[in-house]
């Protein structure tokens, strides 16, 4: 069995954070655990509160299940504070595998879910020794250093990520605008690609981030190529968003079943640079 984990926040409303990624590895079909960083008070109108977990509990929560279980891939989600994002890269500092780092920074109903003083610390620990980080353009924008508007914009943003240490990032761009959503991908030997699909005009995109970083997690943590691997996650969230389930009278959640009842019917064009 693939075992694979996520480094999140708990979401109550069960539309993102960890409740998400679980979801997504089983669907995938590889065996999630987890580390959880902060429990939130939230449905699909907003976060309503948010309680931190010590950055030691969560360390203790790492190496008892890396003690006992072979885990393949990792994903990061909500981290919150300098404190935690510190103790995690020095955890996977020691460990041989893949990483997905999802910065996650403001939630879809706008709360802050990082403390500022975590940007620079995240640049500082956690990038160096990422496999993947899947920023959307807000935080790219601020992680980069750099306003985004264009594509010029974005393919800077993401050299200036690249030279912190990632081997490869996922400039998502779903605020962009345009008739189709573009995801462009690149990689640390200076090859890139770009993936297109059609733009769906909805607000039931409550967890999309962590779906796709969970995704991702869980085709590396089942062996798939990093390309391979992105190309696939990104049809997981497409589908996911496509077939809404309209839960909640806010930001509704997408539907993690979607993949393995559609997975046919999904369309995304791969546009080699």
């Amino acid at each position: 069995m693939d075992i694979v984990m996520t480094v999140a926040g708990s979401d109550s409303g069960g539309g993102a954070g960890i409740q998400a990624d679980l979801k997504t590895f089983q669907e995938i079909g590889v065996f999630g655990t987890t580390a959880i960083t902060a429990l939130t008070a939230q449905n699909t109108w907003g976060v309503e509160g948010i309680f931190p977990v010590e950055k030691d509990f969560v360390e203790q929560q790492m190496l008892t299940v890396f003690q006992d279980m072979p885990v393949r891939a990792l994903k990061t989600g909500m981290l919150f504070s300098p404190e935690i994002i510190e103790t995690v890269a020095q955890v996977l500092a020691e460990k041989n595998m893949f990483v997905v780092i999802d910065p996650v920074m403001i939630a879809k109903g706008g709360a802050a879910l990082l403390q500022r003083s975590a940007i620079d610390a995240m640049k500082k620990h956690l990038l160096p020794i990422a496999t993947v980080i899947t920023p959307n353009i807000p935080e790219a924008a601020e992680l980069s250093g750099i306003t985004i508007v264009s594509e010029a914009d974005v393919e800077k943003a993401a050299q200036i990520l690249l030279q912190s240490g990632v081997k490869c990032v996922v400039m998502k761009g779903g605020h962009l605008e345009g008739d189709k959503a573009t995801d462009s991908v690149y990689f640390a030997d200076g090859t890139s690609f770009l993936m297109e699909s059609r733009r769906i005009q909805t607000n039931q995109t409550h967890g999309t981030g962590c779906t796709f970083s969970a995704a991702l997690t869980a085709f590396l943590g089942k062996g798939f190529e990093i390309k391979e691997a992105i190309i696939e996650a990104k049809k997981f969230v497409q589908l996911a968003i496509s077939h809404p389930l309209h839960i909640g009278g806010g930001h509704g959640p997408t539907n993690h079943f979607a993949y393995k009842q559609y997975k046919d019917e999904v369309e995304v064009m791969v546009i080699e640079a």
